[in-house]
């Protein structure tokens, strides 16, 4: 039986009826919680994306299946393996063109260096509070995801799964990551305010163009003992959800560790301050859970 359909399936997150494109030339999340939750050396099932966390967990010696449902994705994480350099994807490229319009905020590529490399969190929040927090960039970013102008660009599930003024929201998570990570030591700072490439280097692992669902449907009973699954539930319906958990906790090897992500606020405690934990900075939810 057919999984459900998920807004990933088309490989585009805007509304145009054309192939799937590259989305992610690198990822906005932080393998640093999938390497202290997963045990060293298990057998994990990643989502593939730009590969950045299937490479880190592969790293240390982790036997790691890449899946997306994407092939554009697959394809360019089959050229990273191959020796091919970091490209641009459609998500990235979004980041580019809001990082264009820093000068008329105030952010000059200066102010923004010395943001990012600033070693204290107290330091940072000042500087924040003080500097980049400004009335022009509240204004923008209400602009930029106001509801109305979302809808027309991007599929309307992954305009959906934003939680009501969303603008203040990411400002909020933004203030909170300053105030939890060093920037100085945090590659996803620079990357975000000043478009610097991560460092990842790709290590040998297995990767496979399918649905999450089908892979690990097909897969023996208990073949993972760590299931990343990035946030492909953001967007999804609740029949998608209901049947991965079931296809989850059926690969899930006795004792195993799933992580799941969201742009969505977080519904406990302990969600959110994993969210907190990811450098990434902007995530509402992060579900680490022992099957």
């Amino acid at each position: 039986m057919p999984a459900p359909e998920t807004p990933w399936q088309g490989g585009r997150i805007d509304r145009r009826a054309a192939g799937p494109e590259l989305l992610f030339g690198q990822m906005y999340e932080d393998s640093a919680v999938e390497l202290e939750a997963f045990e060293p050396g298990g057998r994990i099932f990643s989502i593939a994306s730009a590969g950045c966390t299937s490479f880190d967990l592969a790293a240390r010696g982790d036997d790691v299946t890449a899946v997306d449902i994407n092939p554009a994705q697959v394809a360019y994480l089959r050229r990273r393996l191959a020796g091919a350099a970091v490209e641009r994807g459609r998500i990235d490229r979004r980041f580019d063109q809001m990082r264009q319009i820093a000068p008329a905020l105030g952010w000059t590529r200066a102010t923004l260096e010395c943001f990012c490399d600033l070693d204290g969190t107290g330091e940072q929040l000042e500087f924040w509070r003080r500097r980049l927090d400004t009335r022009r960039l509240r204004i923008a970013l209400a602009a930029a995801f106001s509801p109305r102008l979302l809808r027309r660009i991007y599929d309307l599930p992954f305009v959906d799964v934003l939680p009501a003024r969303f603008d203040r929201i990411l400002l909020r998570r933004l203030e909170r990551g300053f105030g939890c990570h060093p920037n100085a030591g945090n590659p996803f700072a620079s990357a975000l305010l000043l478009g610097r490439t991560r460092d990842t280097t790709p290590s040998p692992l297995a990767v496979e163009t399918a649905d999450a669902i089908d892979f690990l449907e097909a897969c023996a009973p208990g073949s993972f003992d760590g299931i990343t699954l990035s946030n492909i539930l953001d967007g999804a319906d609740s029949g998608y959800s209901a049947r991965l958990f079931d296809a989850v906790r059926r690969a899930a090897a006795p004792g195993g560790v799933m992580i799941l992500r969201s742009f969505r606020e977080p519904t406990d405690d302990e969600g959110a301050r994993w969210a907190a934990r990811d450098r990434a900075l902007f995530w509402g939810s992060i579900r680490v859970e022992r099957l």
